[in-house]
């Protein structure tokens, strides 16, 4: 077998009067009955190699039969291409590779699709086929930077006393959120291992440990259900820090982030990265992740919709509920259908009962502005003039509204604001807006259940000046958590975490965990409090979410190797798939099929 010596993308001028070796795919190749050129390939590049019969007349025979996906090694000279024969598209376009052997290593099967034309190919194919899918040199680059984005992270955080510790696969499940993966026990029948969720609870009991600074790029599964931008299983970078408060994680995280956007894509992260309160997040952008990239911010026209004499509005307030609106800038030129057609109805899907529109135009024969449309009517001259000043409106602009619950407006609006800054293209495609979201409550209201949930989870602390309101207002209190979000993307969330066994279990029982409950959860960590909890913090980064915003897709299969597709299967293994009856006997495991066939059998 022919040995590589190089790869196929790394030959330059400097290589010309060379001898060398390489191996790769067939690209593409090219008879020109005389000569042969074959494009060859591997996770490198491309470079030309030429077939000449005059050199080898047997060689050159084999070339001509030669297809695309084969594999092939190659040797010989390199040389220089003739005058205005060079690929200036290729790094290796100014030379070729003449060649004195070839070995055919394999041969392909027509595959299923052109590596050149795969985005035109439906992913599932694609997915099915993964393996030819990765040969694509875009797949390929995703996944380097994929390599690249996980060792910058090992490299700074070794730099800076990490230690990377390995936590359980197998654990216990400690339902609280979405459901877990269970595993069967053989050797214990009838009970359940959990694949992790998050290293939550061991991380902490690192801290415990002493172990003071861990780290861990760490598979974890969430048994949700689909989503597009979700992955049943997905890896996230771990972190966790002892003696700290918000600002030193913060900190030092965000040098993280900025050091890998400047290796990887050459930004500068102006450190340090704007902080936003969750208030201000939902108050101005209906979102605790808000896309920053441009302004358009809500707002509330409840006390002037109160006062108007349109009834749909001053009845919304009148119960207790919001008015609440964006500024659509240079949208005035909207027609009525197009506001009904393509904003009405995306409203609609979040639960938005209707859309509220003015235009914004100069007035007649003079400078003043004033709205128009069917309902403008019903606001007095200050009113709309009121409104203009509070949106900073100017002519040509579209005023967008909902009326209802303050969580209905923001829930509609927010995904209403980022459609119409695409649609109106507003930012450019390529600029980032970091932002670090702080101050979250700790807890949220759940109606349906009718009682208090964590806004993150139960083991995130309030801030100090709130641990009284534990017992007198929960629902006024603030948390010590912090969001990571870029271009309206959450990349990464933590918080500092509650070390006093008292606070813990006032928390738990606010979440109306009893006890019983928490013993039977979280015993094992409770234990753990109680020998001695050093204050501390961390957080955790999604490392497919970092991974598509550096190599720009909105597609999280496309930096996963082998993903799930969005109903959970791996069209490549078909799974998940049956089993043998005898492997879940040794399990003491039946499913309704086998019951099934023992009820017809009986």
């Amino acid at each position: 077998m022919l040995k590589r010596t190089h790869k196929c993308g790394e030959f330059r001028a400097e290589n010309i009067g060379q001898e060398v070796v390489v191996c790769g795919w067939v690209n593409s190749y090219r008879d020109h009955g005389n000569l042969v050129f074959v494009d060859l390939r591997d996770i490198s590049g491309l470079v030309q190699v030429v077939f000449n019969p005059d050199e080898n007349p047997d060689i050159h025979e084999t070339a001509r039969h030669l297809r695309s996906e084969w594999v092939i090694a190659v040797k010989g000279k390199v040389r220089a291409r003739g005058e205005g024969l060079e690929n200036p598209r290729l790094a290796t376009g100014q030379i070729e590779i003449i060649t004195g052997e070839l070995e055919v290593m394999a041969r392909a099967k027509t595959p299923p699709f052109e590596i050149d034309g795969a985005d035109q190919v439906g992913e599932d194919t694609r997915l099915k086929y993964r393996y030819v899918d990765l040969r694509r040199p875009v797949m390929q680059q995703k996944m380097i930077v994929r390599h690249k984005i996980a060792k910058l992270v090992r490299d700074y955080l070794d730099s800076r006393d990490f230690l990377e510790i390995e936590t359980p696969m197998l654990g216990k499940s400690t339902p609280e959120g979405a459901r877990d993966y269970l595993v069967p026990s053989r050797l214990y029948q009838g009970s359940f291992y959990a694949l992790p969720q998050s290293p939550q609870l061991f991380k902490q009991i690192l801290m415990v440990s002493g172990m003071d600074r861990y780290f861990q790029i760490v598979r974890c599964f969430r048994d949700e259900d689909p989503r597009a931008d979700r992955q049943a299983e997905f890896t996230q970078i771990d972190i966790e820090m002892s003696f700290v408060d918000s600002d030193i994680v913060i900190t030092t995280m965000e040098e993280m982030i900025a050091g890998i956007w400047k290796e990887i894509a050459g930004y500068d992260v102006q450190l340090p990265i704007r902080r936003m309160s969750y208030r201000e997040c939902m108050d101005s952008y209906g979102i605790d992740r808000p896309d920053l990239r441009f302004d358009m911010k809500l707002h509330d026209i409840s006390d002037i919709a109160g006062e108007c004499e349109f009834k749909v509005f001053n009845s919304v307030v009148a119960n207790g509920n919001v008015v609440k609106g964006l500024c659509a800038p240079g949208a005035g030129s909207y027609s009525r259908s197009d506001i009904e057609k393509g904003l009405t109805g995306f409203v609609g899907d979040y639960g938005a009962r209707g859309l509220a529109w003015f235009k914004v135009s100069a007035a007649e024969g003079g400078d003043a502005l004033e709205l128009k449309s069917n309902i403008a009517k019903f606001f007095t001259a200050d009113q709309q003039q009121e409104i203009i000043r509070r949106f900073d409106a100017k002519d040509g602009d579209l005023l967008l509204f909902i009326a209802d619950s303050e969580n209905v407006a923001n829930k509609a609006l927010a995904p209403l604001r980022v459609k119409l800054g695409r649609d109106l293209k507003l930012y450019d495609e390529k600029s980032l807006a970091f932002v670090w979201v702080v101050d979250f409550p700790l807890f949220e209201w759940n109606e349906e259940s009718g009682r208090f949930d964590s806004l993150h989870h139960p083991f995130t602390a309030p801030v100090e000046e709130d641990l009284s309101k534990l017992d007198t207002d929960p629902g006024n209190i603030i948390s010590q958590a912090y969001d990571l979000v870029v271009n309206g993307s959450e990349v990464g969330g933590g918080s500092v975490r509650i070390h006093n066994m008292q606070t813990q279990q006032k928390v738990f029982d606010i979440l109306n965990i009893s006890r019983d409950q928490a013993e039977d959860r979280f015993g094992f960590f409770l234990k753990a409090l109680e020998y001695g909890a050093p204050p501390h913090g961390g957080i955790a980064f999604g490392l497919d979410r970092l991974t598509m915003i550096l190599t720009e897709t909105d597609n999280i299969r496309d930096v996963i190797a082998f993903p799930k597709t969005q109903r959970g299967q791996c069209l490549l293994t078909d799974a998940p798939s049956s089993v043998d009856q005898k492997q879940l006997d040794e399990l003491n495991i039946r499913t309704q099929k086998h019951l099934h066939a023992i009820e017809e059998e009986a």
